[in-house]
């Protein structure tokens, strides 16, 4: 008796429904996570981070829950599929090694609105980012409107990722596990979504389905 091979079709969504997210199981990077609080130890991890072809980025900032204030960025997340480097620029500023990395045209920096992003790093340092691919409008290829990286994990992968510690305090003199393994999930979590946007642009095995649709299933 010999079984037909049958082909799996992911079904994504146009809209993500923000309510099912909940009920989602969690997605958490496993992999090693490095904190930076040193230029000396920041030439060592960019050395590492430079044999990378790409590299998920991300930043976290101290809230400032005062109307129109806002604080430097105090960390950058650089990752790799394994290791995430976390950058305490509250402590070592934005130093010449990590502007050459952020630069270089040579690796590729994926990220989600990484315009704002540049914008808050470059108020540290002045530099021209290098080579930089902003998911919100890749993932456009697919047909996928969602703009948030909790929504677009969720649409493609059918897991959460917590939002918990983002009002946290980043320029705290310890930060906890829960802080790093949170910062080292969004920076990873954008290599990812970027891989797995091109194998479905590759393998063309997906069904789309629109807001309208999805919603109507939900009712079903």
């Amino acid at each position: 008796m010999h079984l037909e091979q049958v082909d799996f079709v992911k079904t994504i969504y146009s809209q993500f429904d923000k309510h099912a997210i909940a009920a989602l199981p969690k997605a958490l990077f496993d992999g090693r996570i490095i904190v930076i609080q040193s230029v000396g130890e920041a030439r060592r991890a960019v050395a590492y981070l430079s044999r990378s072809q790409r590299l998920g980025i991300d930043t976290e900032t101290r809230p400032n829950f005062k109307p129109g204030g806002m604080n430097p960025v105090g960390l950058l997340q650089v990752a790799t599929p394994d290791t995430c480097f976390l950058f305490r620029l509250n402590r070592i500023g934005l130093p010449e090694c990590l502007v050459q990395l952020l630069a270089d045209k040579g690796v590729e920096k994926v990220g989600l609105s990484l315009h704002d992003d540049w914008a808050q790093l470059r108020r540290r340092t002045d530099f021209e980012p290098g080579n930089y691919i902003e998911l919100q409008d890749y993932v456009k290829k697919l047909g996928i409107q969602d703009m948030s990286l909790q929504k677009l994990y969720a649409n493609l992968f059918g897991q959460k990722i917590s939002k918990t510690q983002r009002l946290t305090n980043w320029d705290a003199d310890v930060l906890t596990e829960a802080q790093k393994r949170y910062a080292a999930t969004d920076a990873w979590a954008c290599l990812m979504l970027f891989d797995e946007i091109n194998r479905l642009m590759s393998t063309r095995d997906f069904e789309l389905v629109t807001t309208q649709e999805h919603h109507d299933d939900n009712l079903s």
